[in-house]
């Protein structure tokens, strides 16, 4: 009886931790489960990651219409027209044409 008790302590040790990883592989907190919930997020994120980009781009792109010595007029226009026009309440702005 000893001897059949002995045999079998290995194998049941083995056993159990086997299915111990074997359980956290798939349902455990990095397990194959997990997998697809990280995966979504990841793609969530690089959109994110891309508009971002754009964005950026974008800014960069108005930072350098208005470097010093190459500044765009039309540039300068927008920005004084979206200062100028931003009065007070009950206030009215005219703009005005040059010739």
């Amino acid at each position: 009886m000893t001897r059949v008790f002995a045999a079998m302590v290995l194998p049941a040790i083995c056993g159990a931790v086997s299915a111990y990883f074997g359980y956290y592989a798939i349902w455990g907190e990095r397990g194959a489960l997990a997998l697809e919930d990280t995966q979504a997020k990841l793609g969530v994120q690089q959109e994110q990651l891309a508009q971002i980009h754009d964005q950026r781009v974008r800014l960069e792109h108005r930072i350098s219409l208005m470097s010093p010595g190459q500044v765009d007029p039309d540039m300068v226009e927008e920005l004084s027209r979206g200062q100028l026009m931003n009065g007070a309440p009950n206030q009215v702005a005219v703009p005005r044409h040059t010739p």
